[in-house]
């Protein structure tokens, strides 16, 4: 049986890697960049590489053709900008009206558990609201807007901090004076549980979905960062606590785990910096 067709607008750390996992598994993909210097990396991983910008409105190659497709996956982060918010909801009101020319009737969203406010609990996907975080309010109403849509249907995937390969906690620890809200918890995900959980999305057809993906163990700060400071062998920099403890939110990764009978490769982000 052929595969359906998958386009990816954004084929930068995790959209390649995305991409190639894809084209492996026997799917045909369309890949886009904003950089004509990328184009030959795309065609070598065996993607239809093309050249989209969303600045806010679709530029670059035919945007009809490059939507041909069953499925959008869109993995755009909103830009850091004075205008943030308005300027991310322009660049979506632009994808959606050239959506409906397209014959895509799934869309996965990659976002963000910035979405949520820090609410010093475990918070599940249906505590999005108040973000203290401009890009969090930005993609919070991106993903209304998408998922108020008729024409198609949205999966919106909200990643915790995004770590493996050069994201490591080593690469960082030469440019910190000191290790703030030491005592703070962190929500992580390994680019590889990110890459395989939206295959399985794609693979279960699990549309008009909202699903939390976090690793199921959250290490403090000071202890994340002085494993790799073990691992190194560089001294840790000093934990900088305050009076007040830091607010925290436990990001809850259960309805994804339980939807998508899902395992993570790389459960416990202590382990990732070894």
């Amino acid at each position: 049986m052929k595969k359906e067709t998958i386009t990816i607008l954004g084929c930068g750390w995790l959209g390649l890697p995305l991409a190639q996992k894809l084209v492996a598994g026997g799917y045909s993909v369309k890949g886009s960049t904003t950089r004509e210097e990328k184009l030959e990396a795309l065609h070598d991983a065996g993607v239809e590489p093309w050249l989209v910008r969303l600045d806010p409105e679709v530029t670059g190659d035919d945007i009809v053709a490059f939507l041909q497709s069953d499925t959008l996956i869109v993995n755009i982060p909103p830009l850091r900008r004075d205008d943030i918010i308005e300027y991310h909801i322009e660049q979506f009101s632009s994808l959606i009206d050239a959506l409906g020319q397209s014959p895509v009737r799934s869309l996965l969203l990659v976002s963000s558990t910035s979405v949520y406010p820090a609410l010093n609990r475990e918070v599940t996907e249906e505590d999005a609201a108040d973000s203290e975080s401009l890009a969090g309010q930005a993609l919070l109403l991106v993903e209304e807007m998408l998922m108020q849509e008729s024409g198609f249907q949205t999966t919106v995937l909200r990643f915790g901090g995004l770590v493996g390969y050069d994201r490591n906690p080593e690469k960082y620890l030469a440019s910190m004076t000191g290790i703030t809200h030491p005592d703070q918890p962190m929500n992580l995900i390994h680019r590889d549980d990110c890459v395989k959980i939206i295959m399985e999305i794609i693979r279960l057809k699990q549309w008009g979905e909202v699903f939390n993906a976090c690793s199921p163990l959250h290490p403090l700060r000071k202890e994340y960062y002085g494993r790799a400071a073990a691992i190194a062998g560089i001294e840790l920099p000093p934990l900088v606590s305050s009076d007040d403890p830091a607010p925290f939110k436990l990001v809850n990764s259960d309805k994804l785990i339980n939807a998508l009978h899902y395992c993570f490769l790389h459960p416990d982000p202590l382990a990732q910096s070894v």
